[in-house]
Parts: C-alpha cells; structure tokens; sequence
C-alpha cells in the first residue's frame, strides 16, 4: 500500500518551507528563556512556598505549536471531519457516520490529555474546553487520506474537558512510518462548539513516544514495519521533535499485553 506519510519528505508536505517558522520560533523563544534564566521545564511543581505567582507561570511554557501535517480532517486541507455527527466519542477504534465501518487493529492505548491555563503555573484546569486528536493506524496509514483507508474515519475524535481539564481516548499504539518519530496529533479548541465547528483553534501541538515502549510494542505482532522505521529514526534527529520533545514526551504506563496508558499534561 503506498501511503502519503504526515511530516515526512518533503514532497510530502511542504517540507521545511512549511515546517521551518515554527521551528524558529520555538527556537528563538527558547533563546530568550536562556538569556533569562527561566527554565522551559512545563508544568513542574515548585516547592518553594514563597514564590511568587509570576515565577510560577514563568516556569509554565505553553505546550509547543507544531504544524497539524498533511492529514488533519479540520478542513484545512480537505475533508472535514470535525462537522460530522459522531465525532465526538471516546473509542476513537472505530470509523463511524457513513464511513466503511472498519476498525483499526493494534496493541491498545488509552490517552489522557490534561489541558491546564499556562498564565495560572499550570494550576488551573481548562474546564469546558476540547480537544480534537488524530493518528496513523498500526501500518502508518491515516484515516480519510492514505490509499486503501480514505473511505474509514477511525482514529480520529474529539472529547470536552472535564473539571479536571481532561480528556480520554481508548485508541491503538500507532505504527512508525518513514521519516517520523512515533507521535499523535492534537488540536485545543476554546469550546466543544467551536471543535465540531472547526473554527478557532487556540492550540496545535505533537505527543511523542517513548523508545523504550515504541520497542516493546513493535515487537509484537503486525508491527513489523514499524521496526525497520523505527530503526533509523531519533527523537534528536526527528523534524518535529529535534528541537526539543521534553514537554512533549508521554508519561507511559501499563504493558504490551493488556495495553498502554499514555499521559501528557498540555498548557495553553
């Protein structure tokens, strides 16, 4: 099956000419951290009880932007998915609507989002807003978009957050095609409204996955392109992920055998 693959070559998707003013501006934010002193760390706790607000939120940084790639079904680069009825779910297994009904096979994996306010140090859930998150299936392909697959919406949903400011998907670990590390894409939108609307997102942002479990996972059955991929890949080379993946990296638990849970806390 040839598959058209997200954030790969640049024939693919508009290369570093679409990549590049992102990547510089993390960049240049991250060179005015330095000069200041402030530690791009996320949402760390502070246990000096003193400090001030300010010194909380300065070492809060928003969850990085990164380009939403070729395959994001908001209707910026064709289908539009988030308009559809039933795209709010938590399985996102499955296609739903009037798709072909397919299901997306694989070891699974349970994602939990935290949205938290950066400008409160990260104390503040986002209550009432929502989260629209999308991934390739086990063989690298992509829902709507890939050859042999366009006809399926599976992987792909949106959730509102709760008091908590969480969302949860049940889903399945994601294969690793060439030219990218292992990773899921998310959009935050103000509202549940403005998701389903697809209008005005606030934050568009990358998960990575940890090595240690990407291994484990692609040594079990249907994963074996994955291996190959993987193999010649780094999170230190990575086109997304090469300038920095700390606050982007999942925090993993669980196993190959009855699945993963993977967590992030997103700041926006």
């Amino acid at each position: 099956m040839n598959v058209r693959h997200d954030e790969g070559p640049p024939e693919h998707d508009g290369g570093l000419s679409h990549d590049l003013p992102v990547l510089a501006r993390r960049r240049m934010i991250r060179l005015m951290a330095g000069a200041s002193l402030v530690p791009l760390v996320g949402c760390t706790p502070d246990g000096d009880t003193s400090a001030s607000s300010s010194d909380s939120s300065a070492r809060c940084a928003r969850i990085p932007e990164e380009t939403a790639g070729p395959f994001p079904g908001d209707g910026s680069n064709g289908v539009n998915v988030l308009k559809e009825s039933g795209v709010v779910r938590s399985d996102i297994t499955r296609s739903f609507g009037d798709s072909a009904g397919g299901t997306a096979d694989g070891v699974p994996l349970t994602i939990t989002l935290t949205v938290v306010d950066a400008a409160s140090g990260c104390g503040t859930p986002k209550k009432g807003a929502a989260v629209y998150l999308w991934h390739c299936d086990r063989e690298g392909a992509y829902s709507l978009y890939s050859e042999g697959v366009t006809d399926e919406n599976y992987l792909r949903g949106v959730q509102e957050t709760d008091d908590k400011g969480q969302v949860t998907f049940r889903s399945i670990f994601p294969g690793c095609y060439p030219g990218r590390w292992p990773h899921l894409h998310f959009e935050v939108y103000g509202s549940l409204a403005d998701a389903t609307a697809a209008t005005s997102i606030t934050n568009t942002s990358q998960l990575a996955f940890p090595k240690d479990v990407c291994d484990t996972v692609y040594a079990t059955d249907g994963y074996g392109e994955s291996v190959r991929n993987l193999g010649s890949l780094s999170l230190e080379d990575d086109g997304i992920f090469s300038d920095g993946h700390e606050r982007q990296l999942a925090t993993m638990t669980g196993d190959a055998a009855d699945g993963y849970t993977a967590a992030l806390t997103v700041p926006v």
